[in-house]
C-alpha cells in the first residue's frame, strides 16, 4: 500500500510499504477513505516529539470501511464504516475504566502514528477497535465525521469542559485554528455571554469571525481583560509560547485556564502574577470517551463544524497537504482532509 512515512525531522515521504496486518486477536484493518493532518504532526516533523521512530506511518485521526477483525471483536464486522479515534483504548486498565482513555495503561493511549502506524495511508491496523472507533452513521458527512477523531472531543474534554464554560461566561479562545475554532463552535452551546478569539493570522482571523463574538489580534482587547474584570475562562489553543502568557493575561481572578495546545518548547509559568489570583490551570491529553455525545449533535444538527474543513485533496498529495497546512496561517488552512480516490 502507500502511505506517508517520517523520516527523520524535516522528512516525509508519500511511500509503498508493506500492507498491515491483524497482529492481535482485538486489531481491525481499516480502509482509509478520509484522512486529515494534525497540528501534532507537524510537530513530529519539526522533531519536539523524539520519541516517534523514523519509518513510522503518520496520523491519527481516519475515516474508513472495515474490511477485516480479529477473533475477539465483537461490535464490528466487514463492511462497516467506522471512525477511527485518535486515542487506542484497552477498555480493561483503570485509566480506561475511569474514562481516561488518553492515559491508557493497557498498551494504548494515543500510538497511532506515535509509537505504531497510523492513518494516513490506504489501510490502517486499529488496536483494541472495539474500544477505539465509533461506528458512522450515514447521516453524517464523511468530512463531518472526521473532525469526531480528535478536533471535537478535544476542543471539548480539555478546553470547554476542563475550562468549565458556563452560561453568561467571558470565553476567550488564543488560538484560531481547527482546535481553537472547533472550541469556540462547543463552546456555544453553554450559553456563554462572549467569545473572544484571538490570533496573528489575518486569514485565520477572518474564519473567527464567522463564529466568535469578536476576533483580535492580541493588543489592546487582551489589554482592558487584565485590567478590567477579566475572562472567566482562557483557553490556549495555539500551542505557542506567547499564548499560554496571554492566557493568563486575559484571565479573571477567580477563573481559569485550559491549556489544549500542543507546546514542544518550554513556556513560562509567571506565578508571580498568578498566585494570588485563585486561577485554576488545567492541561490534558484528549480521551475521546465523549465521542458518542458530539456525534449525536452532529447527527442532530444541534452542532455546525463543516466550516473547518477548508481544503480537500487525493490521498496521494498527503506531501502537499502538510505543506498547505503548515502554512496555515497565509493559506487559511483550517482542516485539510485527504480522501481516497
Amino acid at each position: 500500500m502507500r502511505a506517508l512515512v517520517y523520516h527523520g525531522p524535516g522528512h516525509i515521504s508519500w511511500d509503498t510499504v508493506p500492507d498491515p496486518a491483524i497482529e492481535a486477536a482485538t486489531d481491525a484493518l481499516v480502509r482509509v477513505d478520509a484522512a486529515t493532518v494534525c497540528g501534532t504532526d507537524l510537530h513530529i516533523l519539526r522533531g519536539d516529539l523524539p520519541a516517534v521512530k523514523p519509518g513510522t506511518v503518520l496520523g491519527h485521526e481516519a475515516v474508513g470501511e472495515v474490511v477485516e477483525v480479529g477473533r475477539d471483536v465483537h461490535g464490528l464486522r466487514p463492511g462497516h464504516e467506522v471512525i477511527v479515534s485518535s486515542v487506542s483504548a484497552c477498555g480493561r486498565c483503570q485509566a480506561c475504566l475511569d474514562t481516561l482513555r488518553g492515559q491508557c495503561r493497557g498498551d494504548g493511549g494515543w500510538i497511532l502514528g506515535n509509537q505504531i502506524n497510523g492513518t494516513q495511508a490506504q489501510f490502517v491496523r486499529v488496536p483494541f477497535a472495539d474500544h477505539s472507533t465509533y461506528r458512522r452513521p450515514p447521516a453524517i458527512p464523511i468530512d463531518d465525521a472526521l473532525l469526531l477523531a480528535e478536533v471535537l472531543p478535544t476542543a471539548y474534554e480539555v478546553g470547554v469542559r476542563n475550562g468549565h464554560v458556563g452560561p453568561g461566561d467571558t470565553v476567550v479562545v488564543v488560538g484560531a485554528g481547527p482546535v481553537g475554532l472547533a472550541t469556540v463552535a462547543v463552546a456555544r452551546l453553554y450559553s456563554p455571554r462572549r467569545i473572544i478569539a484571538v490570533d496573528l493570522s489575518e486569514a485565520r482571523l477572518e474564519a473567527a469571525a464567522a463564529v466568535a463574538d469578536a476576533a483580535e489580534v492580541p493588543g489592546k482587547m487582551i489589554a482592558e481583560l487584565s485590567e478590567g474584570p477579566g475572562a472567566d475562562v482562557a483557553i490556549e489553543a495555539s500551542g505557542a509560547q506567547d499564548g499560554f502568557v496571554l492566557c493568563a493575561q486575559a484571565v479573571r481572578t477567580g477563573g481559569h485556564i485550559a491549556n489544549i495546545g500542543t507546546h514542544g518548547r518550554p513556556v513560562t509559568l509567571h506565578l508571580e502574577s498568578l498566585w494570588r489570583k485563585n486561577v485554576t490551570i488545567s492541561t490534558g491529553q484528549v480521551d475521546t470517551s465523549s465521542t458518542p455525545w458530539l456525534l449525536e449533535l452532529l447527527r442532530f444538527g444541534r452542532l455546525s463544524v463543516s466550516q473547518l474543513v477548508t481544503h480537500t485533496f487525493g490521498l496521494d498529495r498527503m506531501e502537499h497537504a502538510y505543506e498547505v497546512f503548515s502554512r496555515g496561517a497565509t493559506t487559511g488552512a483550517l482542516k485539510v482532509v485527504l480522501h481516497r480516490e
